[in-house]
């Protein structure tokens, strides 16, 4: 079976416990991030006479996708936002929380392939994915696409978990990480998904040659920032 079908099938089988077990995994402050990544999304001034369209990649139960409509709606901007994934289980639970907070109009659900994204070039003023890089088959092919719907001067905005730095904290961080993954495979009762996901972590590039590789696949003015001490980075780049 291709690694991307097994990708979308384990999402699909731990789509109902992933937001819990999630928040839990990150010791909560997932959301944090998310809005210290929406200042990076929502900072340049809107054209008054064009919406504003966030595109989010493998964006799972819609967390991001839902708080940058709600950040879009408290500053008063006009927008829309698209989240796209391959998990359908995942996407389910995205459609109820869209719904329950009444955002409909501004947020489209729709299942799609971030190595082969169904939109025009230069369709989206920001393309963001929280969590889900590590999780590409084909990480060069789906930065490419990024950068293809990109409009120019757009922003790619990423958010991926990352091991500290400081020794200590890494092996406390992968102590805790290791529990809680032990956890979510109990409570869950799928256990290979929930050990492929700290390895996934471990198994990602650092700073040092993820930079080189963004800049590699086009973008420019590409940065870093760590943050919660490493735990977390956020990524940057423009077209």
């Amino acid at each position: 079976m291709p690694a991307k079908e097994k990708i979308r099938k384990m999402f699909d089988n731990i789509s109902g416990d992933y937001d819990s077990l999630n928040h839990l995994m990150s010791l909560n402050i997932d959301r944090g991030w998310r809005r210290r990544a929406l200042k990076w999304v929502l900072d340049a001034p809107q054209d008054p006479g064009r919406p504003w369209l966030v595109l989010d990649i493998a964006c799972g139960t819609g967390d991001f996708s839902i708080a940058a409509a709600k950040a879009m709606k408290g500053k008063g901007m006009s927008g829309h936002v698209t989240g796209a994934d391959i998990s359908e289980g995942m996407l389910g639970v995205m459609r109820g929380k869209v719904a329950a907070e009444g955002l409909e109009d501004m947020v489209s659900v729709e299942t799609g392939d971030c190595e082969d994204l169904a939109y025009a070039d230069n369709s989206f003023d920001r393309v963001t994915v929280a969590f889900g890089v590590r999780n590409f088959e084909k990480k060069e092919t789906a930065l490419r696409e990024v950068l293809r719907v990109l409009r120019p001067g757009g922003r790619f905005v990423m958010l991926e978990l990352s091991l500290p730095g400081n020794p200590l904290l890494r092996w406390l961080y992968n102590s805790y990480f290791f529990a809680v993954s032990k956890l979510g495979g109990l409570i869950s009762g799928n256990k290979a998904s929930y050990r492929y996901l700290p390895e996934s972590v471990v198994r990602f590039p650092g700073p040092k040659q993820w930079i080189p590789f963004m800049e590699s696949c086009g973008f420019r003015c590409v940065s870093e920032r760590a943050l919660t001490l490493g735990i977390c980075r956020m990524y940057t780049g423009e077209k």
